[in-house]
């Protein structure tokens, strides 16, 4: 990872790229995103503050555990000032997203359970699939298609 010295105060797009190991692409996303942002030098370039690369890391660490980026763009904006997120933020929020992951983890061990009974038909089948059609209650009727 390539070092920059500590009396550079702002990055450019490049350099905070080159340290977070996030694409330019991503980065320009996230900043149309509200995630991060940056100022405009007189030629136009971005200038990140060197607090963007923590907001970056935990944008990627929120990312990695499945929080959308909605999600995560709404945790940052409640943060004082819009400020750069700290350990007991961290802290705080991955609280407030375990029930949520717990529920998705809940939903893929499920599926994952499910995938047996589908090779098994092999034409997933939508009065009986549980892949293309989970909890369906009239499903014990019959397919969707027959019932009038």
């Amino acid at each position: 990872m390539p070092q920059i010295s500590t009396k550079v105060q702002e990055l450019s797009v490049g350099q905070l790229s080159a340290r977070s190991g996030v694409a330019v692409s991503a980065l320009h996303f996230y900043e149309s995103k509200g995630l991060i942002s940056s100022r405009r030098t007189s030629g136009n370039q971005r200038r990140y503050t060197r607090d963007a690369l923590r907001r970056v890391a935990f944008i990627r660490a929120s990312q990695r555990v499945g929080i959308p980026l909605a999600t995560i763009r709404e945790a940052l904006s409640r943060l004082p000032e819009e400020r750069t997120p700290n350990r007991e933020d961290w802290a705080h929020l991955s609280e407030t997203w375990r029930e949520e992951l717990d529920q998705r983890i809940a939903r893929l061990t499920k599926l994952r359970d499910l995938l047996d009974g589908c090779i098994g038909c092999g034409c997933l089948s939508l009065d009986r699939c549980a892949l293309s059609n989970p909890d369906d209650l009239i499903g014990a009727h019959g397919s969707g298609s027959l019932l009038g």
